[in-house]
């Protein structure tokens, strides 16, 4: 189950129920069941708290994932994902005007990146960043394909 909160913003995404098919359609694609996945919309400042007081980081971020899964096992005997994931509104909105992706697009790749750490991938150097990046547009290619078929 996907659910989605805001804090300290009034940003609510678009499309939910789209966004949930997808999300649990890359994760089942890769042999993952979805567990419950929060996704937890916030500020600049909010997120930098959490950055701080969780991390010992004192710099902005656009996401933080808090993998709850724990071997999280389904009946099916399925692995299961299950996190906190905070984004940064202000963050996310900033990138897609920089990197030209625009808001929506940013947002996506955002939220899919939280998942794909969930489920295996790293980013912790160039040679996994762009593994981390294909797996990002290949997901994205796959939801402008289901949002062409609503």
């Amino acid at each position: 189950m996907i659910r989605y909160f805001s804090e300290d913003t009034s940003f609510t995404p678009k499309r939910k129920r789209l966004i949930s098919k997808w999300l649990g359609e890359v994760a089942a694609g890769r042999g993952y069941a979805m567990g419950e996945l929060n996704y937890i919309f916030c500020s600049d400042p909010y997120l930098l708290e959490i950055n701080r007081q969780f991390l010992g980081h004192d710099y902005y971020t656009d996401i933080i994932t808090f993998d709850n899964s724990d071997d999280y096992l389904l009946e099916n005997g399925r692995r299961g994902v299950s996190a906190d994931i905070y984004i940064s509104i202000d963050t996310v909105k900033a990138n897609g005007a920089t990197y030209g992706e625009g808001f929506e697009r940013e947002l996506l790749r955002v939220m899919v990146h939280g998942l794909l750490h969930l489920i295996g991938y790293d980013d912790g150097d160039a040679w996994h960043q762009q593994r981390m990046r294909a797996a990002e547009n290949r997901a994205l290619a796959l939801y402008n394909k289901m949002r062409a078929g609503e």
